[in-house]
C-alpha cells in the first residue's frame, strides 16, 4: 500500500535521495554501520532547530556506536544548506550528517511520514536500522513536541548489545527497578531447559531469569546518557 510505514524487523526501503551531501542510496550507503534516519516537518523553525544543534553536539556519541545521523524534510536542498549556515553562523552549531531534501513528498509518502492534517509537513519520526539494513526501532513524536536525543542514544546501545550478547534489556536500563544493570535471559524453549533456568541464572521463576552480560564499559556510557538527558546545559545567550 503507498505510503504504508515500513515494520520493524523489515528491510529499510531501497531509495535514492537527494541530500546536501549529495546523492545518497538508502540503505547501502551505509552498509556495515547502523544508522538514524530522522524528518522534521522544516526547515527554519524553532522545534527543529533546537533538535538539529542537539542532534550536532552527540554526533560523535553516535559514531562511536558506529552509527551515523541523516534528517529529511520536504524543503529544497537550497533551503536545507542556508539553515545549515544560519545555525553554523548564528549558534556557532555545524550540522555535520546530511539531509534529505523531498520537495514532492516522495520518500515522506515511502515512510509514510505525512501529517494527517498536513499535505506538506513531515511528522517528527525516527527510523533506527541495524548494520544490515533492518529497522530495529520506530518512533514518532507530535509536531509540537521535540525529541530526547540521548534516549535515541540510549535506545542505539542497548539495541546492539541485545544483538551482542542474545539478551533482552529491560525497562529503565540501566536502572531497572527489579534487575538494575542486568540483561534478560530469553525465555526456554522446552521443559528440560526450563527446569534448568534457574540453575544457570539468577531468577525469579524460570520464565523470568537474568544475567550480567553487558561490561562496565557498557554500563558506563548508558549512564552517561541517562545522566546528560537530565543535566541542565549552560545557558544560550540570544
Amino acid at each position: 500500500m503507498p505510503g504504508q510505514i515500513p515494520l520493524i524487523g523489515e528491510r529499510f526501503p531501497e531509495i535514492e535521495v537527494v541530500t546536501d551531501h549529495g546523492v545518497i542510496k538508502l540503505p547501502d550507503a551505509f552498509k556495515g554501520k547502523w544508522f538514524v534516519l530522522f524528518s522534521h516537518p522544516a526547515d527554519f523553525t524553532p522545534v527543529c532547530t533546537t533538535e538539529f544543534v542537539a542532534f550536532a553536539k552527540r554526533y560523535e556519541n553516535f559514531k562511536k556506536l558506529n552509527t551515523e545521523l541523516i534528517g529529511l524534510s520536504v524543503d529544497s536542498n537550497y533551503s536545507h544548506i542556508k539553515w545549515k549556515e544560519w545555525i553554523e553562523q548564528t549558534l556557532g552549531q555545524e550540522i555535520p550528517f546530511p539531509i534529505i531534501a523531498d520537495p514532492q513528498g516522495v520518500v515522506a509518502k515511502k515512510l509514510g511520514l505525512i501529517h494527517a492534517e498536513s499535505s506538506t509537513h513531515t511528522v517528527r519520526a525516527v527510523f533506527i536500522v541495524d548494520d544490515k539494513g533492518v529497522i530495529r526501532a520506530i518512533l514518532y513524536y507530535p509536531l509540537e513536541l521535540g525529541r530526547l536525543m540521548d534516549e535515541i542514544l540510549r535506545m542505539v546501545l542497548a539495541l546492539q548489545l541485545s544483538d551482542k550478547y542474545g539478551r533482552a534489556v529491560p525497562a529503565n536500563w540501566p536502572h531497572n527497578e527489579l534487575i538494575g544493570d542486568k540483561l534478560i535471559v530469553p525465555p526456554a524453549g522446552t521443559y528440560e531447559e526450563a527446569k534448568k533456568r534457574k540453575e544457570q541464572y539468577k531468577c525469579f521463576d524460570w520464565w523470568f531469569c537474568y544475567d550480567d552480560n553487558a561490561t562496565e564499559e557498557e554500563k558506563k556510557l548508558a549512564e552517561y546518557f541517562l545522566k546528560r538527558a537530565c543535566e541542565k546545559p549552560a545557558e544560550t545567550k540570544a
